[in-house]
């Protein structure tokens, strides 16, 4: 396989819509992904929070394996074993009654907006002629098709495609007194993101959660919590609004469900589901046995991996703490579990340090410009954490000479400069 000849494939024949590295990768084995040459690389993206169990999970294989030989696919016209099965142990860990199964997350957002409008409707009881809106938040992410987009509170993703979908209005991030100035009867929704992931890995705050649950508890509006990225043991817990003790009306997952094959899920509580009927959703792939057969196991192996993601979760905050009190660049660390980021003072340099580790086989990502984001599968050690943590501290500590043995910074990184924002933590 020729790296050269793939990329000129694609130029020609795909849609440009990724900027892809160029690393061609060929296998993969627990924490670990080979490229064409035989590069090894220790793997701190897991295909964006994806392979949670790393690559090549025997029990996963042994899984995919089996079903493929048996059945992959009949329609959601038909039953199959699996999806009961799968439901029943998501039910059970979110604290929710039923589930929708479908093929990815922003597809299970879309949902999650759907059902909000149809509870709406069959529940308005409060006059307004419309309870309709939608309120999400700034700097949110929730996926790239129309609906999700819409709620997404981001100008660069949603500026070439406008007008968008109606009766949506943002928040300031984590201002409940904003919140509270924005929302009335016409509110059908409030969602939030319980950690902005492509936002740079913001954590909501217990108070404006709380704020959020109440108001729409008051005028029988649902609350929405996105987990596509933050769930499904990500932060230590099953769900991030664990971790909060709030419990929303509808939340969202998707990204490690399936080891890989494309699901997602809309958890709801029986009161919400009461609005759904027969044909006003669905989805043909949606749930099909090789995805759900798949998604039971991976569930069965995350329960024995959840200490794991709080206690070395936890170890490796700490030393990317060690990192931002040692190098003046480290504008914030923040996160939880396994879902950390760290803030830079300027972009360039974020490319930088990104560009060293891929050189020195380490796989993390950028995010928001300036965020290093680093969300490992969740078998890693803690001889892997160090192993970042020290590639790390030495790209930092290189851009850091470069910047000095070539003259005076840049404008946008002696802008960055300053008292540097304390760690956060949740």
């Amino acid at each position: 396989m020729n790296l050269n000849s793939i990329m000129d494939a694609e130029k020609n024949l795909l849609l440009p819509t990724y900027d892809r590295q160029k690393v061609l990768f060929t296998r993969g084995k627990g924490v670990y992904l080979w490229d064409a040459k035989g590069k090894r690389y220790l793997d701190f993206l897991s295909g964006i929070g994806v392979n949670a169990l790393g690559h090549a999970h025997p029990a996963v294989l042994k899984v995919i394996k089996d079903q493929a030989g048996k059945l992959i696919h009949t329609s959601n016209l038909f039953y199959h074993p699996y999806q009961s099965e799968l439901a029943k142990r998501l039910t059970k860990m979110s604290g929710m009654d039923r589930a929708f199964f479908c093929n990815s997350g922003t597809e299970a957002w879309e949902g999650a907006l759907k059902l909000a409008r149809a509870y709406a409707r069959a529940n308005n009881s409060n006059g307004h002629k419309a309870k309709w809106r939608l309120l999400a938040l700034e700097n949110s992410f929730h996926g790239r098709t129309f609906g999700a987009l819409s709620t997404t509170g981001q100008a660069k993703y949603r500026d070439p495609f406008m007008p968008l979908v109606p009766g949506v209005d943002f928040v300031a991030f984590n201002d409940g007194e904003d919140l509270k100035r924005q929302f009335d009867g016409s509110v059908c929704a409030v969602c939030i993101e319980t950690i902005q992931g492509e936002g740079g890995i913001n954590l909501i705050t217990q108070e404006f959660l709380q704020t959020a649950r109440e108001l729409t508890e008051k005028s029988d509006a649902l609350l929405l919590l996105d987990e596509i990225q933050c769930g499904l043991g990500r932060t230590g817990k099953y769900f991030a609004y664990q971790n909060y003790g709030i419990q929303p009306d509808i939340v969202t997952v998707a990204k490690p469900l399936a080891a890989g094959l494309p699901l997602g899920a809309l958890l709801t509580t029986n009161r919400v589901a009461t609005a759904m009927q027969p044909g006003l959703h669905g989805t043909t792939f949606g749930g099909g046995p090789l995805a759900c057969a798949v998604a039971i196991e991976v569930l069965k192996q995350m329960d024995k991996l959840k200490g794991n993601v709080a206690k070395l979760g936890g170890y490796f905050l700490a030393k990317l703490q060690d990192l931002q009190a040692k190098h003046s660049s480290v504008k914030s660390v923040r996160g939880i579990g396994m879902m950390l980021a760290i803030e830079l003072d300027s972009a360039d340099l974020a490319k930088a340090v990104l560009a060293d580790l891929l050189a020195n086989g380490i796989l993390i990502n950028r995010t928001h410009d300036t965020v290093l984001r680093l969300l490992p599968p969740y078998i890693i050690e803690k001889k892997h954490v160090d192993e970042v943590v020290h590639a790390l501290d030495a790209a930092l500590a290189s851009a850091g000479k470069s910047n000095n043995h070539e003259g005076p910074p840049s404008a946008s990184l002696r802008a960055g400069k300053g008292p540097r924002r304390k760690a956060v933590a949740a």
